[in-house]
């Protein structure tokens, strides 16, 4: 109790921790990963804007194994926000709030993120074959 006489909230040190933290926290994690995410696509406009030079520039610093693993992070990023925003939705409207669903959905959304994460970068990085 605090000296007001009102009782504190509980911190994270009282609750065990559960799937359904680690799938929340990582929805936050991804959210604040895709506004930073933004300071990168700025940087991709002002390089097509200043020039060729500038834009090959970024396009070399991107494609080399550092960048290839920034992208790939940003887009696992994006499609794990994107399927737990979904499972939000279901939920704001009471649809999969019990244990059992909860569960499962958390199971889907990771496997759901890794499949989508593996496709769209082997769409994003595969050779086009032009006729």
């Amino acid at each position: 109790m605090s000296n007001t006489g009102r009782p504190l909230s509980p911190h994270l040190q009282v609750y065990r921790f559960m799937y359904t933290m680690a799938t929340s926290i990582a929805h936050r994690v991804t959210g604040a990963v895709l506004s930073l995410s933004l300071i990168l696509f700025i940087l991709w406009l002002v390089a097509l804007a200043s020039g060729p030079v500038y834009y090959h520039a970024l396009v070399v610093l991107l494609s080399g194994p550092l960048g290839t693993v920034v992208l790939v992070g940003l887009l696992a990023s994006f499609w794990y926000h994107t399927c737990a925003g979904i499972r939000h939705l279901f939920w704001d409207s009471g649809i999969g709030i019990n244990k059992a669903a909860a569960r499962l959905s958390a199971y889907a959304i990771v496997a759901t993120t890794i499949v989508l994460t593996l496709l769209s970068s082997y769409w994003l990085v595969m050779p086009k074959v032009h006729p």
